[in-house]
């Protein structure tokens, strides 16, 4: 038993329990992986796949089990190899973001130069994807923190805190009708209203979505959306080309830099929204992680992030942590 075979079972069931595909992640061969994972299987005395002829489809009863105890064995090998970085290379590594769209164009700007001058030899880099995706990510260690509005705390085996809250904003053209609606005179602004023009908005995996529907749904309304995307940039486009009108995240809106729009909260229609920051359970995080955390959000202590990734449990985290979260719009 060594820890090549936890690598190979662990990388199995990540690939959907392909063995050619875990056999190229691995640099090695098939038959080398299926080898090893018949002499773990022998030498421990339960089969932990269950199989079709040659072919793997699952995990057996024991082989769940003995699958959870490879995965904690392998986060703390890796956290050994972090902790040696930490104290040879303490100001030095690399940081991978996953995030959306979103948050990669308009929130993170805000934290990363400032980032980059405390620690100019972390190497940054973000990786775009579904909130699903990004939380796969981090998971399966191809990065640090995830950062998203959906699905995030829904997830097995990932700690999650929030980061901060925002509302919709509705993007119109400056000769809409509905440049009426003063921001005093937002909170007049009706669902049905909204509702009798064309509506351009998010696909529906991302930046609240789903509570845009079920306002309208909770009314009897049908919006006619007539584009779906996953950039506020692609949605203010087509607002601008008068394809209708635009349901976006509030932190993608900017007066000065929208110049040629005007933003209406919605605020009071589709809800307030938690971005959140996705960890690895049980993961060792290096000092310079704890730093960006805190720069994202202050209330982020290094305690308090240390108690969500320890925390035996999984998903949503921050029960009896309740900061104060920012308000960007």
């Amino acid at each position: 038993m060594n820890l090549q075979q936890f690598r190979f079972i662990r990388e199995t069931i990540r690939r959907n329990y392909n063995l050619t595909e875990a056999s190229r992640i691995l640099f090695t061969s098939q038959p080398g992986v299926s080898k090893a994972i018949i002499e773990f299987e022998d030498e421990l005395g339960v089969k932990v796949f269950e199989r079709h002829g040659k072919r793997i489809k699952g995990l057996t009863k024991p082989g769940q089990a003995v699958a959870s105890i490879i995965e904690r064995i392998m986060i703390e090998v890796d956290n050994l190899k972090k902790v040696s970085d930490e104290f040879a290379r303490r100001d030095e590594g690399s940081l991978v973001i996953a995030c959306t769209h979103t948050q990669a164009r308009y929130f993170l700007p805000r934290f990363i130069p400032e980032f980059r001058r405390r620690f100019p030899k972390v190497h940054v880099s973000l990786a775009e994807g579904s909130p699903l995706q990004l939380a796969q990510m981090v998971l399966q260690e191809q990065a640090d923190i995830a950062l998203a509005t959906e699905s995030l705390s829904e997830v097995t085996g990932l700690a999650t805190l929030p980061c901060y809250s925002w509302e919709h904003t509705l993007v119109v053209k400056p000769d809409h009708p509905l440049t009426e609606l003063t921001s005093s005179q937002a909170k007049n602004l009706s669902l049905e209203q909204i509702a009798q023009f064309p509506l351009i908005t998010y696909d529906r995996a991302f930046s609240g979505r789903t509570s845009i529907d079920q306002a309208f749904a909770s009314k009897g309304l049908k919006p006619d959306i007539v584009l779906e995307a996953i950039d506020a940039d692609v949605i203010k486009t087509y607002v601008d080309v008068e394809m209708g009108i635009g349901i976006i995240a509030g932190v993608a809106f900017d007066p000065r830099r929208d110049a040629g729009f005007v933003g209406i909260p919605v605020g009071h229609l589709f809800g307030t929204h938690t971005t959140r920051i996705g960890l690895k359970s049980g993961v060792f995080l290096r000092d310079y992680v704890y730093d960006f955390l805190a720069m994202l959000t202050p209330e982020l202590s290094r305690d308090v992030v240390e108690a969500a990734v320890n925390c035996t449990g999984t998903g949503d985290t921050d029960s009896g942590y309740a900061p104060p979260l920012r308000r960007v719009s």
